[in-house]
């Protein structure tokens, strides 16, 4: 079955949001209303926010273009989808719109239910936005018109989504749509629908792979938006640490940075749920759902980690702090921090372009093994605890992630010459193999928990129980553990963090005293 192409939106539904308004808003200041710069071709949320011009997705278009070109798609047009506003189940509670990010990366557009096409040969490109209904303008803010919509984004050609059937229908190449399968989610794509009944040809597999590899690498305009989210997330953490003491709660602390990211940054939306975890809940790598929501009390001596990072322009920052509350680290949370440290200082070293991801999990993996050991968890040879990998029941997860418009970004898996995913512990949870190059974007994000099915398999297990010493792990259990995560980037000869927060032992223990960031 072919979806319509055309979607409007219905009068009954922007009826019913009254308050809302559309991305296009106006900034008070001193009683004076000043447009915010959707109407100057970038975006920008007023104060000492970054300012974004939309020549950033000029130059995308561009690269995918040249891109096409360069595989043999020389001629025929691009046809992207953009995300649809929807409501939550069977209400019409309409949660804040937030673009598709295929379409973001092309388009930059804020408004949902709008496709874009992009001709190969010309480099033309064309938005397609709903046709709205007069009603719109009294609940949700003026009409715009298709040429004032096409000024904001720089956008060569705008017309309106019923009108797409018609004029894909007149072209006489190729249609190329997005069709693939996202390797984090297993998810597939939305295509954009082409119509029935005409002999145009529909190419739905060269695509993918070429947008998808060209959000892997980063432009220097997108990296300087990825750097502002992430600096501004930073001080967000330095803020939150500075906050914690015994009986706080743990959503205090997500709600602090909610504040000040929004407040002080501009950034309205989180790249993610906050996790915000105190003691044994640092051990659940994905605390903070809707089952588990940031809602224990905080208690003196806890490990409290706080993996949170907000968006700006979609562009995503995902930072780690793990900190006691109290301010002074014991002596077994000492050891294990500082382990962590050293896997996340030396993966920071060698990152640079030729590294393959996996070879910089293992060194991290090497790290923390030799810590557990020096503290008294583990015993015996380290290099034949790697290769049994007992690194994997402490550190379950990957060294970190393709980092970009989406938190875990495109492009880790399913590419042509890619590395496969591994099938062994701990690196099969890896979220990419990939050899690095100029311009990825990755965060480094080692950890060492204290997982109760984890420890309880591994103590069970003949291969490898008789290198830990139970009752010494038994007894950090409620522990909980550390993740230490920064945002980076790919340079020539190594890597640049974006991240600024406390990380030594004394740098954290100063900040918490009340001594001032950086």
């Amino acid at each position: 079955m072919r979806a319509s192409l055309a979607r409007t939106p219905s009068v009954t539904r922007t009826r019913e949001c009254i308050g809302r308004r559309a991305e296009r808003r106006e900034h008070r200041r001193g009683g004076q209303t000043i447009p915010m710069a959707s109407t100057c071709g970038e975006f920008y949320r007023g104060h000492e926010t970054l300012r974004v011009p939309f020549t950033l997705h000029a130059e995308n278009r561009e690269r995918l273009v040249h891109a096409m070109r360069s595989n043999g798609h020389g001629a025929g047009v691009i046809a992207l989808k953009g995300g649809e506003q929807r409501t939550r189940y069977s209400t019409d509670n309409e949660p804040l719109f937030r673009q598709e990010s295929y379409f973001h990366w092309a388009f930059g557009i804020a408004e949902g239910d709008c496709l874009g096409a992009i001709d190969i040969a010309s480099g033309k490109c064309t938005a397609f936005i709903p046709r709205l209904p007069e009603e719109y303008a009294i609940w949700m803010g003026a009409i715009e018109t298709t040429e004032s919509f096409g000024a904001r984004y720089g956008i060569d050609e705008v017309k309106y989504t019923d009108e797409i059937e018609t004029w894909l229908a007149a072209r006489k190449d190729t249609v190329y749509v997005l069709q693939g399968k996202n390797s984090d989610s297993g998810s597939m794509t939305e295509p954009v629908a082409t119509p029935a009944g005409t002999f145009l040809m529909v190419d739905a597999e060269a695509l993918f792979p070429i947008i998808t590899e060209l959000r892997t690498v980063k432009t220097k305009a997108e990296q300087k938006v990825l750097a502002y989210a992430s600096a501004m997330s930073s001080r967000a953490h330095v803020e939150v640490i500075k906050s914690i003491k015994h009986g706080k709660m743990e959503y205090e602390l997500e709600s602090l940075f909610k504040h000040y990211c929004y407040s002080r940054g501009g950034m309205r939306n989180e790249s993610y749920t906050s996790i915000c975890a105190a003691g044994k809940n640092g051990a659940t790598l994905h605390y903070g759902h809707a089952g588990a929501p940031n809602a224990t009390e905080i208690k003196d001596g806890d490990f409290v980690l706080m993996d949170m990072g907000a968006e700006y322009h979609c562009y995503a920052a995902d930072i780690t702090t793990t900190v006691p509350c109290g301010g002074k680290f014991s002596a077994d949370q000492k050891i294990i921090y500082e382990g962590v440290l050293a896997a996340h200082q030396a993966a920071l070293a060698a990152l640079k372009p030729g590294v393959s991801w996996t070879e910089l999990q293992k060194l991290a993996e090497r790290h923390i093994l030799q810590a557990l050991v020096a503290g008294g968890w583990l015993v015996g040879d380290v290099d034949e605890m790697h290769a049994k990998r007992v690194s994997a029941t402490f550190m379950p997860h990957g060294l970190g992630h393709l980092l970009g418009i989406d938190t875990h970004d495109v492009g880790g898996y399913g590419l042509p010459g890619l590395p496969e995913r591994s099938s062994e512990p701990g690196l099969k949870n890896c979220r990419t193999a990939r050899v690095m190059q100029e311009g990825n974007a990755m965060t480094i994000e080692p950890g060492c928990y204290f997982i109760d099915i984890l420890l309880d398999k591994a103590l069970a297990d003949d291969n490898i129980k008789h290198y830990f010493v139970a009752d010494r792990v038994n007894a950090c259990r409620n522990m909980g553990g550390v993740r230490l995560e920064d945002n980076v980037v790919v340079t020539a000869d190594g890597c640049v963090s974006w991240t600024n927060v406390p990380r030594t032992v004394a740098d954290v223990e100063a900040v918490m005293a009340g001594a001032p960031w950086p």
